[in-house]
């Protein structure tokens, strides 16, 4: 899944940033609330994680002007403001949840999780389609009780088109949820990626679980 990531600390956006990338994540940062809003406005993400108290533009006019947009993205603000004051006008701004600083790192990903969840409507973080069995929280994949070995990437891959399932989801949007607004990945990655998810998956099975639509 794609999140944006708006922190002014560039070693705290770092951090985070190597983090949820090996997560299975793919990032995009912003240093100040002039680009993050920017970003959020011109692509579309999973999750944005938020700081508060952001230079140009602070977190919350940032957030207040997504909403009026209406821009429907799930928004987690991390901030180092702790008062329950703050946590009221933060989630009454439109926000989706509200973490504080210091924070556990396995906390703010099972948080990221949880809104990834809501916007496709899952509320079980174990999916099961026919005999594929995903655990979204542990990042484990079983397919007819045998565990599937994946890479990040195609991990990744796989719960976009699992929480999807019946959908048909573009080349074009796999792409885009799956690697960076600057990545200079090939333009056929996909396409490899989709053929070492079937060579894992179908090892055993001839009725194949991911079906291509030619043209769409």
């Amino acid at each position: 899944m794609k999140l944006l990531l708006v922190e002014d600390s560039a070693r705290l956006r770092s951090t985070l940033e190597q983090g949820l990338r090996r997560a299975g994540y793919a990032v995009d940062t912003a240093k100040d609330g002039r680009e993050g809003l920017w970003m959020a406005t011109e692509n579309d993400y999973d999750v944005i994680v938020l700081d508060l108290m952001l230079p140009e533009i602070d977190g919350l006019t940032v957030l207040r002007r997504l909403r009026e947009q209406g821009k429907p993205t799930h928004v987690l603000i991390l901030s180092a403001k702790d008062l329950v004051e703050d946590r009221i006008q933060g989630l009454r701004h439109g926000a989706d949840d509200y973490l504080v600083k210091p924070f556990s790192f396995d906390e703010l990903c099972a948080r990221i999780e949880a809104l990834v969840r809501r916007s496709y409507r899952a509320k079980n973080p174990v999916l099961h389609i026919g005999p594929l069995e995903i655990n979204t929280a542990a990042r484990r994949v079983a397919h007819r009780n045998r565990e599937v070995k994946l890479t990040a990437r195609e991990y990744s891959l796989l719960e976009i088109l699992a929480l999807r399932a019946g959908e048909v989801v573009s080349r074009e949007e796999l792409w885009e949820r799956l690697y960076e607004f600057d990545s200079e990945a090939a333009s056929n990655v996909i396409d490899v990626l989709v053929y070492s998810l079937r060579k894992k998956l179908d090892l055993d099975d001839p009725h194949s679980l991911i079906k291509t639509r030619r043209g769409q």
